[in-house]
């Protein structure tokens, strides 16, 4: 019996030392992918704090919140069951998808630089604040689940070749580290002036001086955040275009950037980085541009 129990506990051990190699596997991969996805993050950081603009401070935290539940919902309830079973069952069909995405965070980005030009803000319908607070949720997450799905879809790509389960612990991976990453961030960023009124009112002369200085600056700064949010949206959504038309066989979008930056590579990575940036934002707000043109044009029911 004693050695029958030896052989057990070495098998338990075995799989013990198995299992912690595949978790180690695991978060190597993720780390990985997650750097791969490093841009999407940034957009996605950019865009998620206008989504509290003109929210009471009291709401500005439960907000983030639920905006960052839905989320982690968006990401793993939606977009990784979808993209698992579509690897297994129609790979073609990722692309497309994502170009639907990429429509419309150009159309958003296009409807954003249209309102700053003309001045105009849409006014809410909504008659609570409560359902004001809804609609802006709503609007936030549907948002994010195009950013996420671009995010997720990267990170896949990085794994492709290994095993169902290996894809799938990397990407819940992936997605708790990117939204409690993103969200965090928002959090804070949101909360600084709040932060910098708390030390305006104790403490040391130069805590003083410093809550000072984040009050007053907090408005600026998250007012170019929104610009970066809104640039972001047409620079991920242009280049989704542009990289899902390459690989759909129309080449010539894709190649036209590529050879500009083919010009520009003497001059190192960050020019390059930016040719192909300006050339994806000019053409996801040429895109979102056309949309929201006919989306305009078409006749709405008047109540």
């Amino acid at each position: 019996m004693a050695g029958g129990l030896a052989a057990l506990l070495d098998d338990v051990a075995l799989i013990a030392r198995h299992a912690a190699a595949n978790i180690d596997d695991v978060a190597t991969q993720a780390t990985q992918t997650s750097a791969k996805a490093a841009g999407v993050v940034i957009d996605d950081t950019a865009v998620a704090p206008r989504f509290v603009e003109g929210v009471t401070p009291a709401r500005e935290i439960p907000i983030v919140w639920r905006i960052a539940k839905g989320s982690m919902v968006n990401k793993i309830c939606i977009i990784l069951p979808i993209a698992l079973i579509l690897t297994a069952v129609a790979p073609w069909a990722l692309t497309p998808i994502l170009m639907c995405g990429g429509l419309y965070l150009s159309f958003e980005g296009a409807e954003k630089v249209w309102e700053l030009v003309s001045g105009q803000q849409e006014e809410s319908e909504d008659e609570t604040g409560a359902k004001d607070e809804d609609t802006l949720v709503r609007g936030a997450i549907t948002t994010d689940l195009i950013l996420s799905a671009e995010i997720m879809v990267i990170s896949l790509n990085e794994v492709a070749s290994d095993s169902i389960w290996m894809k799938a612990g990397v990407l819940i991976m992936v997605a708790i580290v990117v939204t409690l990453g993103v969200y965090g961030a928002v959090g804070l960023l949101v909360k600084m002036d709040d932060m910098g009124l708390a030390l305006s009112k104790r403490g040391g002369a130069g805590a003083k001086a410093f809550g000072r200085g984040l009050v007053s600056a907090m408005p600026r700064v998250l007012n170019t955040i929104s610009f970066i949010g809104m640039f972001a949206m047409l620079w991920v959504g242009g280049h989704i275009l542009l990289k899902g038309m390459d690989e759909l066989g129309l080449h010539a979008p894709f190649e036209f950037v590529h050879s500009l930056e083919h010009h520009v590579e003497r001059f190192g990575g960050a020019a390059t980085w930016t040719v192909e940036t300006l050339c994806s934002l000019v053409f996801g707000l040429a895109v979102g541009a056309v949309i929201a043109t006919v989306v305009h044009f078409l006749p709405t029911k008047k109540h």
